[in-house]
Order: C-alpha cells, then sequence, then structure tokens
C-alpha cells in the first residue's frame, strides 16, 4: 500500500530556527538573532500572552464559543458579516479552503513567482494544475494588471500578494480592480495580505464591499493572518474575507473548529491591542528605512511595504552562510528562484544595527559584488521556487 503519486509535489521546509542552528553549529543559541522568518521582533501581543495563559485550563473543551467570538470581532474590524470570515489553521489553511471551495480536478491556478511556494502547493493538494506570472527584477518587481494579464488565461484562482513576500511591493487597488475586471467570470481574484498592516495601501477588501468609490464584487477575495503584526505565528491563525455570496462555503469546507481554543483566545485578545501592534508597524518602518541607508551602497535594497527587505548580495548562499557563522540568521532567497539576494526581517533597533554591521563585514570580506544596478538574476527572477519537483523550499 503506497500514497498516490506526489512526484509533482514539493516539500514545505520552515525556516531554520536559532536552537537549530545553535546545535549544527555547536554554539550557545543567545549568540544568534534570527531575522529570516519575518516573525514579530517584539513577540506575541502581551495581551494574546495573558489570553493564552487564562485558555489552558479551558482546552480539554471545543473552541464552539470561541470561534464564534473572534469571527464576529474579525468581522467587526471589517464591517462585514460573520460568515464572511473564514477562520484557519493559519494563512495557508485560509489558502486550503479557498481552494476546496473553487477547484475542481484540472482547474488552473495562477501564481506569481517569486512568491510564496504554498499557492501552488496546496493547488496540487486539491487537484488544480499550476501556471506562474513572473514579477521582474528588472521592473523592481512591480506589480500591475498588465504583468498578470500577460499569462492569464481562464484559470479558476489568480493570486496577488500585496505585499509581496520576498519582496516588499504592492499591487495598487485600482490595479487589482481592473486585473478583476479583465479576467474570466468564473475566476476568483485573491489578494493575500499578510503583511497588510505594514503597507500604507488601502485593503481589497474595499472591493468586496464595494467601498470608497469601488463597485462591489463577488470575484475578489483577501487573505490576513495573526502571524506577523500580532506576533502570533506559533498559535496558527489567519483568515480570509470573501464576498458574501461565498458565505456559506465555508461549512461545506472547513475543518471541524478551523482555529483552536488557544489561537481564537489569543486572536481575541491581540485583535484589541492596537498599541501592539503600531508599535511593530513603526518598528518595520524604521528598520527598512535604517537598512536602505546604512547598508553597504554597492548592496541594492529594494523598497519595501513589508516588515522586511530584499537585498542583492552577489551570492545569496554564500552571504547567508557568513551572516550565519556570524551570529545573523537571514534568508537565502535562492529557493525564491534569487540567487543573488538576501532578505532580512526588520527586527528591534539592536537586531537591525547588528544585520547592517554584519552584513557589510561580509560583503568585504568575501569581495562578493552585488548587482547595485539591477541587472537580471538568473531567469530574470522568473524562476518558480516550486517549479523542481525534486526541491524543498522554504517560504516563511
Amino acid at each position: 500500500m503506497q500514497p498516490r503519486d506526489l512526484s509533482d509535489h514539493v516539500a514545505y521546509e520552515a525556516g531554520r530556527g536559532i536552537e537549530e542552528v545553535a546545535r549544527e553549529l555547536g554554539r550557545d543559541p543567545s549568540e544568534f538573532v534570527k531575522l529570516a522568518s519575518n516573525e514579530n521582533p517584539h513577540g506575541p501581543s502581551p495581551a494574546a500572552a495573558v489570553a493564552l495563559r487564562d485558555a489552558a485550563s479551558s482546552v480539554s473543551s471545543y473552541p464552539k464559543a470561541a470561534h464564534a467570538d473572534l469571527t464576529a470581532a474579525v468581522a467587526d474590524r471589517w464591517s462585514v458579516t460573520d460568515d464572511q470570515i473564514w477562520l484557519a489553521n493559519g494563512g495557508d489553511g485560509a489558502i486550503d479552503y479557498l481552494h476546496r471551495a473553487t477547484l475542481e480536478p484540472g482547474d488552473d491556478v495562477l501564481v506569481p513567482t517569486p512568491g510564496f511556494a504554498y499557492y501552488g502547493m496546496s493547488a496540487r493538494f486539491h487537484h488544480g494544475d499550476v501556471r506562474e506570472y513572473g514579477l521582474s527584477r528588472a521592473d523592481n518587481f512591480a506589480q500591475t494588471a498588465d504583468v498578470v494579464l500577460e499569462t492569464s488565461d481562464g484559470e479558476r484562482v489568480v493570486w496577488i500578494t500585496s505585499p509581496h513576500n520576498p519582496t516588499g511591493s504592492t499591487m495598487p487597488l485600482a490595479e487589482i480592480e481592473r486585473l478583476a475586471d479583465e479576467t474570466d467570470d468564473e475566476t476568483l481574484l485573491v489578494v493575500d495580505e499578510a503583511y497588510g498592516e505594514f503597507a500604507d495601501r488601502d485593503s481589497a477588501v474595499a472591493l468586496i464591499e464595494g467601498r470608497d468609490g469601488y463597485d462591489a464584487r463577488d470575484d475578489v477575495a483577501v487573505l490576513r493572518t495573526f502571524s506577523k503584526a500580532y506576533g502570533l505565528a506559533g498559535v496558527r491563525l489567519g483568515y480570509a474575507v470573501v464576498p458574501d455570496e461565498w458565505a456559506e462555503a465555508y461549512a461545506r469546507v472547513n475543518t471541524p473548529f478551523a482555529a483552536s481554543e488557544l489561537a481564537c483566545r489569543a486572536g481575541l485578545a491581540a485583535l484589541d491591542d492596537e498599541e501592539h501592534v503600531e508599535r511593530t508597524v513603526e518598528t518595520a518602518r524604521e528598520s527598512r528605512e535604517y537598512m536602505r541607508e546604512h547598508i553597504d551602497a554597492d548592496a541594492r535594497v529594494w523598497e519595501s511595504e513589508g516588515n522586511f527587505v530584499l537585498v542583492d548580495v552577489g551570492d545569496a548562499s554564500a552571504v547567508a552562510e557568513e551572516m550565519q557563522n556570524r551570529g545573523v540568521i537571514v534568508r537565502d532567497c535562492s529557493s525564491f528562484g534569487l540567487p543573488a539576494c538576501i532578505r532580512i526581517t526588520c527586527g528591534t533597533d539592536e537586531e537591525t544595527e547588528r544585520a547592517v554591521e554584519t552584513l557589510n563585514d561580509v560583503l568585504a570580506d568575501l569581495d562578493v559584488e552585488p548587482d547595485a544596478a539591477g541587472g537580471d538574476d538568473a531567469d530574470d527572477g522568473e524562476t518558480a521556487v516550486d517549479s523542481d519537483p525534486e526541491a524543498e523550499v522554504s517560504d516563511t
């Protein structure tokens, strides 16, 4: 007895933690700072931490009330109905639910490259086929309707990541609206706003609800997560905001109790902790600015609206490895199809300054040659992260 043929699937490998790296190098974990997985440098919302402790004694019960309470709170935050909020086990759980609700075997899903590998992984789990549109380094990874429409051909689902991981670029709402207008009537456009709190942009929820001068739509959905700005990556909590016409589908595609008691209680507390979110967003903005101003001028740093920056260092593998040896863990973006680039998460002031100093020293010591002029990586940055079924990818 064997599982079904999974040869066209990739394995997801999460970013390595401090303890794992320290064990491998035979070092003390306190020597390292991790700026590789876009986690919150201030940790979880303090209110959420209290809620987790308080809820610990109730985990013997199913989270029916907590699930309903959080659904209502999130719906109120976005001024939508409760039925339009699909809670999930992280943003990836919401990706699965949307694919379950849309895909028939053989339907196509269109995903960005470079980009989050789980879009394609989930589509294949649900017997969909995956096509890709490329974001060009030569155009600073600009996201426009035309970039997507050049490739789009009647897909059932089209994924937009705004802010985009790993580049930090965004797509304006007017472009998202035009893209929705010009794709097929049966195409669902999903805007992944996992990093939305860090961007000076309105949410695409406005397109779903017909606000701010936009017409209400039934072909746009929005993804959000508690992992980044709220600092709850470890409890796995995310959600989708869907059109009212999609409301009834959730009960037919979700798992029983799609978010745990602890996750729901933590989410409820974090949602009201505006001070923690504001502090986190301000830290990210200051960190992005510091890195752009102080990283070696020969290393290109792209503008970003996420809690990270993408940096051309010439040889990502060599630079990331040496930075790790010196105690700063960053993301080698070779798995994204960007072998010259690393991604650095925005840390505290101290962490950011250490990362910049370490990077500059490594660039000088290794004598690598970043492409500050912005020439193309291999395949113009359009090599698919999940195009090689044998590869393992890591996209947190």
